[in-house]
Parts: C-alpha cells; structure tokens; sequence
C-alpha cells in the first residue's frame, strides 16, 4: 500500500491492518515476543537484588539466546521487529546484570563471602562424611 493510500485511511482500518497483518495479535509473531518481555521485566526488578544472587551461569545463558533470537527475528520472513526489540532489550538487561556480578565477585567483600561459602560448604560435607552410613 502506498504512502498516501495508507494516509487515507481511518483510525479503525488501520486497526484492522493491523490486527489481520501477518505480524498481528492472530499470530505467535506476536504473542512470543509479548511473552518473552517477561524476561525484560525480571531482569528489571532484579537489579533491585544484591549482586551476589545473581547467577553467572544462567545470565550468560540469556544473553546467548537473546542473540540468537535478535538473528532469528531478523531474519525471519515477515521480519519480526517486536521480537528484535524485546531480545535486544533482554541483551542489554541481562549484560547489566553481569557486569554487576562481575564488579562483586572481584570486589573485596565478594571474595570475602565467597571464601565464607566455600568455608561453610567444605565444613558441611566434613560432617556429613563423619556420619557414618545408616543401613
């Protein structure tokens, strides 16, 4: 459609465009990406968290499929805009969040409850070796 043709039309034609567009509310175009802000979200809310909740792992996991899906929402036909923007917007939390646990867990106070964890860990499965085997 071109440019002054799409002009033309109403407020409630648009909406239908919309709504009946291969990347509309009938699709899964759609509802994944509107799913996947979930994980914008709770990356949000926890920046409110301590560093030392957040787990390594787990966030460089997200932020390797936030890229893949970045790539697949590109290059998917029709290109899915709303996915690309919610798994950019995901990318972009969740390297916050690492870099927040990467200045904790080299900061002094980090490696101090570390080496408290590890000490507490280590003391219980001492103990749970002295126990002997109850058959």
């Amino acid at each position: 459609m071109s440019a002054p043709a799409k002009a033309s039309l109403t407020l409630g034609q648009r909406f239908a465009a919309f709504v009946n567009s291969p990347t509309g509310p009938k699709t899964t175009h759609f509802w994944g990406p509107v799913a996947n802000w979930g994980f914008v979200l709770a990356g949000l809310a926890d920046m409110k968290k301590t560093p030392d909740v957040i787990s390594p792992n787990m966030t460089s996991a997200m932020c390797v499929y936030s890229c893949l899906f970045m790539r697949f929402a590109w290059m998917v036909q029709p290109r899915n805009y709303l996915l690309l923007a919610c798994h950019a917007s995901n990318e972009t939390v969740q390297l916050y969040q690492l870099s927040r646990w990467y200045k904790w867990h080299n900061s002094p106070e980090g490696k101090e409850q570390e080496a408290r964890e590890a000490a507490s860990t280590a003391a219980a499965a001492a103990a749970a070796a002295a126990v002997p085997a109850a058959k």
